[in-house]
């Protein structure tokens, strides 16, 4: 089916990342030893894990620091015990935000997550007040000039839910979590890797927001992503 644009966003998003790498290896770390501790360190049996290492890889970690995160997640090194947790609220225009985190105070963290709503114009919600306007899937972005029916049909017979073809000429593939996967590992021996691939909390639909708006809103979305215990920001604004 048909969509609107997403590569230029996606690639913004990458670049604003990129800019963020010290952060982001941090963010990593805890990702990895957290995915090791519910999971354990084989990472064959562990989509979660391989998935993070797959970012560790992307974001140039050494290979040093995902090893001591792993034997940490599985006890073979002391570190600190993180707790994940999820914070909902809006933003500008009634935007919905989703804020994953990982932490070992969650005083601390709830007081910086909340600082940041009130500071850039949101507001916290209540648990549950707006993830049921987000799917979590894994999400799939091909680049413009990917061969749409050799996509559709791979992706398809590989366990995929959806192909999404958007304006800009790029394709989205959406996945169940548990296949997420076997359905990258099919694409890709196919010859066909995308530019992003990750596990998501997809908005199901998008508030527009006008010019001002937008920036407020990334201004929020920047304060939020900054804080040390964040993970993962998620929403449905259209910037």
């Amino acid at each position: 089916m048909a969509g609107h644009s997403k590569w230029a966003n996606i690639q913004h998003r990458k670049g604003r990342q990129d800019e963020k790498r010290g952060k982001i290896w941090t963010k990593l770390i805890k990702e990895i030893t957290v995915a090791a501790k519910l999971g354990g360190g084989d990472i064959p049996t562990n989509p979660r894990l391989r998935l993070a290492i797959d970012k560790a890889k992307d974001a140039n970690m050494p290979n040093d620091n995902v090893q001591r995160a792993i034997a940490r997640g599985t006890g073979s090194l002391e570190g600190v015990n993180y707790e994940e947790i999820r914070y909902e609220g809006y933003g500008i225009n009634g935007a919905a935000i989703i804020v994953d985190c990982m932490t070992d105070n969650r005083t601390r963290t709830v007081a910086e997550v909340r600082h940041a709503f009130n500071k850039y114009g949101g507001n916290m919600g209540t648990e549950g007040s707006v993830a049921f306007l987000f799917k979590h899937c894994g999400q799939m972005l091909f680049a413009p000039g990917t061969n749409e029916d050799q996509l559709m049909e791979i992706a398809l017979d590989a366990g995929a839910e959806d192909v999404i073809s958007h304006d800009d000429g790029s394709f989205e593939v959406l996945t169940p979590v548990p296949e997420f996967t076997q359905v990258q590992e099919v694409l890709e021996r196919a010859g066909l890797k995308p530019e992003l691939a990750t596990v998501t909390m997809r908005p199901e639909t998008e508030i527009a927001l006008d010019a001002e708006q937008a920036e407020s809103m990334q201004k929020l979305l920047d304060a939020l992503e900054n804080l040390d215990d964040v993970q993962e920001v998620f929403s449905n604004a259209a910037i």
